[in-house]
């Protein structure tokens, strides 16, 4: 590869209509990121490229976007929706500045691989002035068709509207993702003209006049599912679809056992280890981190990060999850910590062989190696006001049904009897017994029901 330099420009201004949504198109999730957030992540996957993003005019959150994701990267209005090489051009500073190779990625596009853009770049490297990927349509209506000579080479790229009948048969199609090795892209892209359908500057009219400045044009051909466009709600379905499948099948050949892959579901960052084992119905979603030898069981819900919280959760070796529990942000379980049914843990550490097994809530605390946390026990950590923390000892034991109001400190090897409440700190290796004095009334209740008696009858 030379040393070229090389500018990547995201287009990202599209109003987005066919979403029915206050949310600009660009920032709906895939995997728990923005599809703007995957396309960004795949053009910063070359190291040396300049990458620009083009946004419509008002379009905050969607410029938020591109800092929390490329924050080097450079940002640039479309004042007015004219086309797509109208689009590339509203980049131009950025262009004539860097004056090298430019890659033309579609932020509503977040499917394609690495290696399909790899191959965009080799083909510049190979002589092509102009690359532009394609893929065979079963159907291609809708699609700009890839008209291409008897050796292979790229003549013209035809928009559906304008396509003559012969044209229409063609099934090798345009994805609208461009490369340009050219003396002068903006040169290049400020001779296209909008004497088409539908009034616009077509970025695709740079290959007939590339063409016609003696400069190669080729196509690299890639699956359909890498450059399908999300211009809708289904769309963005069939879009998560493709992604967690990809996904799924990646961490099964890396040593995962999923028992049901396709109620597995899957996260943009999720990192699996080696021999962990997914039941059924398991969501995972962003900023998880599981060890080996894991076993997450059926209906579990795992997530390192929310609307509220970046945390993180992390799962070490040969912890078990499950059934029906909720991991939340903050989360850390220690080597072969035991998380049961209808447990949920959040911002808690639980240190090795801790385990919780049943029906219980531990929120902003931690619990040492080794502790048992009985079913119902509940970690009071919110006041109203504010998080308070729980710190529960190596070895310790809760009996059911207890509560323990923040912040509280239970000592190493103490136990907690059974349906207490624990306002104070708990010496090692004591008994804490908080109860009511039992009080027993003999033959009350036989007394009580005849008293009952005598007034229905």
């Amino acid at each position: 590869m030379t040393d070229r330099s090389l500018s990547i420009v995201i287009l990202a201004a599209g109003k987005g209509t066919r979403m029915y949504s206050r949310q600009p198109k660009v920032l709906h999730q895939i995997a728990g990121r923005s599809m703007l957030g995957h396309v960004l992540a795949l053009a910063s996957g070359i190291s040396h490229a300049k990458i620009s993003v083009v946004i419509g005019p008002g379009m905050d959150d969607v410029r938020k976007e591109v800092v929390r994701w490329s924050p080097d990267a450079s940002i640039f209005v479309q004042e007015n929706q004219a086309g797509t090489a109208d689009a590339v051009l509203a980049a131009r500073d950025q262009l004539v500045a860097e004056r090298g190779d430019v890659i033309v990625l579609y932020a509503d596009s977040p499917l394609m691989r690495p290696q399909t853009l790899a191959k965009l770049v080799s083909s510049l490297e190979s002589g092509a002035g102009v690359s532009v990927v394609g893929f065979e349509a079963d159907d291609p209506t809708g699609y700009g068709r890839l008209l291409t000579d008897a050796s292979g080479d790229l003549i013209a790229i035809r928009e559906h509207k304008d396509a003559s009948a012969d044209e229409l048969n063609v099934r090798l199609c345009n994805s609208g993702v461009m490369a340009f090795r050219l003396p002068d892209v903006v040169a290049v892209l400020d001779r296209i003209g909008n004497d088409n359908a539908k009034g616009e500057f077509y970025l695709t009219d740079a290959v007939e006049i590339a063409r016609r400045d003696g400069l190669k044009a080729a196509v690299v051909t890639c699956e359909m599912d890498e450059v399908l466009g999300v211009n809708s709600r289904d769309q963005l379905a069939v879009a998560e679809s493709i992604w967690q499948t990809r996904a799924r099948l990646a961490a099964m050949r890396a040593g995962v056992t999923m028992i049901a892959p396709d109620t597995v579901w899957l996260s943009f960052d999720t990192v699996l280890g080696q021999d962990v084992t997914i039941e059924p119905n398991v969501f995972i979603g962003p900023g998880v981190t599981v060890g080996e030898g894991v076993w997450i069981k059926a209906n579990s819900y795992l997530e390192g990060a929310d609307r509220k919280s970046a945390a993180g959760l992390r799962i070490d070796t040969g912890a078990e999850v499950g059934p029906f529990a909720r991991l939340r942000p903050g989360t850390e379980l220690g080597a072969d910590v035991h998380i049961g049914n209808f447990v949920e843990v959040k911002n808690a550490v639980l240190a090795p062989g801790a385990k919780a097994n049943h029906l219980t809530y531990i929120g902003d605390g931690t619990v040492g190696a080794g502790a048992n946390i009985g079913a119902g026990t509940i970690f009071c950590n919110y006041d109203g006001f504010n998080k308070n923390r729980c710190e529960v000892g190596a070895g310790v034991f809760i009996g059911s049904n207890s509560a323990l109001v923040a912040p509280v400190r239970i000592g190493d090897g103490a136990y907690v009897a059974a349906g207490s409440v624990i306002t104070t700190n708990v010496e090692p290796d004591s008994l804490a017994i908080v109860r009511a004095k039992r009080e027993d009334r003999p033959e009350w209740a036989a007394k009580y029901r005849a008293m009952m008696q005598r007034r229905k009858g």
